[in-house]
């Protein structure tokens, strides 16, 4: 989808049967124009400390807007102990790490990978505030005026963060196979082996809709999986929109492919 129909489809909020519309802040309202300058935004390396790396380079949109890996690299080559999670759907998320539930904001989260050190992922420090090879880019200028036209500083990391955060709530993901079988009654959409593994999926003791229900998949909650040995901690529920191009699986990337089991105890 190109950028006017995925800006025009998002602002309408034009979803399918059985999709809400989610719940925008009032002080970032949606606008085409912050949308745009936060796509560019996503895609530039210069926000990070040696221009590297981008939000895009952990958010793949090819990925489904992950980037294949077990756990992230940030800028610096410095591992994340977490796999990037998918953005499609994000507008909807009430919670947005794995582990952290008093992260509830995106414009809030743009901040840990921009300016965080433990691990470090885009590496910018706060003391430099906004990125002066952006302020003085004819291009950002021109964006920024149009995005942000009645505040007198137009280029600062809240307007930043708030068109990221724009750009993030226009990633949708819907009319899917299974939503046109599901939600629009078009039988032929799915294969007879989906409609088979779809009343095993609900099956109250198979039990995988309760923590993988609602229209995106998850219920936004955090559990303990008790997937290896050892492991302490809850983790958020991921979205399986798009789940075949997600791979490798869990917080930790430790399943590889959809059908594989789970690692022994002996594995790191």
């Amino acid at each position: 989808m190109n950028l006017a129909a995925l800006v025009l489809f998002a602002l309408a909020w034009n979803l399918p049967k059985g999709f809400p519309k989610p719940q925008i802040p009032a002080d970032n309202p949606m606008t085409e124009a912050k949308v745009e300058v936060g796509r560019y935004l996503f895609y530039d390396t210069r926000l990070s400390v040696n221009g590297k790396s981008s939000c895009a380079t952990c958010h793949q949109q090819e990925l489904a807007f992950t980037d294949g890996r077990p756990v992230s690299e940030g800028a610096t080559g410095e591992l994340h102990p977490r796999g990037a999670m998918s953005l499609v759907n994000v507008a909807h998320s009430a919670v947005l790490t794995w582990n952290n539930p008093s992260i509830r904001k995106l414009e809030d989260q743009a901040l840990i990978p921009m300016f965080g050190d433990h691990p470090v992922e885009l590496g910018m420090r706060p003391s430099d505030g906004f990125p002066p090879s952006l302020r003085a880019d004819a291009k950002y200028q021109a964006l920024f005026d149009r995005a942000f036209p009645d505040e007198p500083d137009r280029f600062s990391i809240p307007n930043l963060t708030k068109a990221i955060a724009c750009f993030e709530r226009s990633i949708i993901s819907a009319r899917s196979p299974y939503d046109r079988y599901h939600y629009g009654g078009d039988d032929g959409a799915v294969s007879e082996a989906a409609k088979h593994a779809e009343v095993l999926f609900f099956n109250r003791h198979l039990s995988c809709f309760r923590c993988h229900g609602g229209f995106n998949f998850t219920d936004g909650a955090f559990h303990n999986t008790g997937l290896t040995a050892g492991e302490t901690g809850e983790f958020k529920t991921p979205t399986l929109r798009n789940i075949a191009i997600t791979a490798p699986y869990m917080h930790d990337g430790s399943i590889r492919t959809l059908v594989a089991g789970p690692p022994s105890p002996e594995s790191p």
